[in-house]
């Protein structure tokens, strides 16, 4: 009898997944997924480890390529290489107080280095069949107020380089929808906690300082509002999104 050749697997490329959010949904869909190859594409700065992923490192469906968004040349090649099926988007710089000392490093990380990611998918990744999902934050939506959450119909309201980078970078990927007829997926989540989140962090700073008597800083009044997510949580959402959402549409996921 004639056996008939296995199918290709796809190439799925998650940029940032040597990070925070970004391990648990590499290590998710690894493992969830072996029909997909796993490229983790993460320029392992300061907040990327690849320590992370040490547990399926060694998968047969997991790859690690080190370049960064910023840089359009390398992204182009990795793409020609992989020819990826799907994007999933996590890269980013993501810390307030680090974006209102030197803005244009989240300018050029935050919208540009989107753009080549949308650029490189547009030329070789799958137009027809894949999709390009951008994960983005609440933040794009300002300060929270009496009604107690966002919905996906909240107008954009930035307060900081930060959230007005990620705002900007959610713009180029919905006018990507628009004029290229790309296929993608926006969603935007509120604050997570979990394992393997960087310390500078409120809930690992606070439970840091607890533990070696330091004092705990109160952010302004301490008055402001914000709804946790398990990152856990979150990463089974990126992955119910991927694969059941709508082109062209947003998600907000929360902890509520």
């Amino acid at each position: 009898p004639i056996i008939p050749k296995p199918a290709m697997s796809k190439n799925i490329i998650i940029t940032g997944g040597a990070g925070f959010i970004g391990s648990h949904v590499v290590r998710l869909f690894v493992t969830r997924h072996p029909e997909y190859n796993i490229i983790n594409l993460d320029a392992l700065t300061y907040a990327g480890n690849l320590e992370n992923l040490k547990d399926v490192s060694e998968s047969a469906n997991y790859r690690f390529e080190k370049a960064d968004i910023r840089d359009a040349d390398a992204i182009q090649a990795i793409f020609e290489n992989y020819k990826p099926f799907g994007v999933i988007h996590l890269a980013a710089e993501s810390h307030v107080d680090r974006s209102i000392s030197n803005p244009i490093d989240f300018v050029m990380t935050n919208v540009v280095g989107t753009v080549n990611l949308l650029n490189a998918f547009k030329q070789y990744g799958d137009m027809q069949n894949g999709r390009f999902y951008h994960v983005s934050t609440d933040e794009v939506y300002g300060t929270l107020g009496d009604e107690g959450k966002f919905t996906e119909s909240t107008p954009y309201s930035p307060n900081s380089p930060y959230s007005a980078s990620k705002a900007g970078s959610d713009h180029f990927v919905r006018a990507y929808h628009e004029t290229y007829k790309m296929p993608v997926v926006i969603s935007n989540c509120s604050n997570n906690y979990g394992s393997h989140h960087f310390p500078e962090k409120l809930i690992p700073l606070m439970i840091n300082n607890i533990r070696h008597n330091k004092p705990l800083p109160v952010y302004g009044k301490g008055e402001n509002i914000r709804d946790w997510l398990y990152v856990e949580d979150h990463a089974l959402a990126i992955d119910a999104i991927f694969h059941r959402g709508r082109n062209g549409e947003t998600y907000n996921i929360g902890g509520n």
